[in-house]
């Protein structure tokens, strides 16, 4: 069995900066895939960038309920908006961790369609494939359980919230017990998902060498590598305290070639849409 890689960069329209750092690393390195954020203010014209120049890469929606504002009139969430300082932004990640059980599930999947349906407005054409932001999509079984059935209406991927080695409960601080999603991913098989997921080229180990290490310990079959490579400037400090890192992931993802090297080593780069 082969060796093949997707590198998705979440976060597409977070910021301009972070949209263009993205299709900069698709075009001048090896990622291969992308999931935007449709409840943020530049996400159409980021979305018509990358159909124009970058028409080989995978482009996904990265379901949110951690950021901004709702795509849906914040009184038909509730649920979710009650939770916010403001009464009709999202939630902060610590307040979804901390309340996640009694958030409804039907509101965040008629959010979450709502989030797909502008997707496929604005490019013509269904997802890649679902991941979610701050790994909201694997808090409940309901939400899990929406993304599942959102896959299956759209005819998409999604992300396997399983990473090798390492828990979503040690990535992000707060969740409650995750036993659930492997019973549920052997009941939704028929939902394309990569093999592994990785999850460790983040921050202080997305480095070069934390990279090489992983290409080097790829296993046969589909593996997805996130990362989060921008362009770094004062509109994304503002909103969020993942900035340089992003200009540094950017550098090592393009660093002259990487791509060579990847495909020396006989591992093909796909995306989602690759995954048979």
């Amino acid at each position: 069995m082969p060796k093949r890689l997707i590198l998705n960069a979440d976060d597409y329209g977070r910021t301009l900066s972070v949209s263009a750092g993205i299709r900069k690393a698709h075009l001048d390195g090896i990622v291969t895939s992308t999931t935007a954020m449709m409840n943020m203010a530049g996400v159409e014209a980021d979305l018509r960038l990358a159909l124009a120049e970058c028409p080989r890469l995978g482009l996904g929606v990265h379901l949110t309920l951690t950021a901004e504002r709702p795509v849906l009139p914040p009184e038909q969430l509730p649920s979710l908006t009650r939770l916010a300082a403001d009464g009709q932004s999202f939630p902060k990640l610590a307040d979804l961790t901390r309340n996640a059980r009694s958030v409804n599930a039907a509101e965040v999947k008629a959010e979450w369609r709502a989030q797909i349906e502008k997707f496929t407005r604005l490019t013509g054409r269904a997802p890649t494939h679902l991941d979610s932001h701050h790994h909201s999509s694997y808090f409940t079984p309901e939400m899990f359980g929406a993304m599942i059935e959102l896959a299956r209406e759209y005819r998409c991927g999604i992300r396997l919230p399983v990473a090798g080695g390492v828990s979503l409960e040690a990535v992000v601080d707060g969740l409650p017990d995750l036993s659930f999603l492997r019973p549920m991913l052997l009941a939704s098989t028929d939902v394309r998902r990569p093999d592994y997921f990785e999850v460790r080229f983040y921050d202080q180990q997305a480095t070069a060498a934390a990279l090489d290490q992983i290409l080097a310990n790829l296993r046969e079959g589909v593996t997805e590598i996130m990362c989060h490579p921008g362009l770094a400037d004062e509109a994304l400090a503002a909103v969020t305290t993942y900035n340089r890192q992003r200009a540094a992931e950017l550098q090592v993802l393009t660093a002259p070639g990487l791509r060579e090297r990847v495909q020396a080593a006989g591992i093909e780069l796909i995306s989602f849409a690759g995954i048979e």
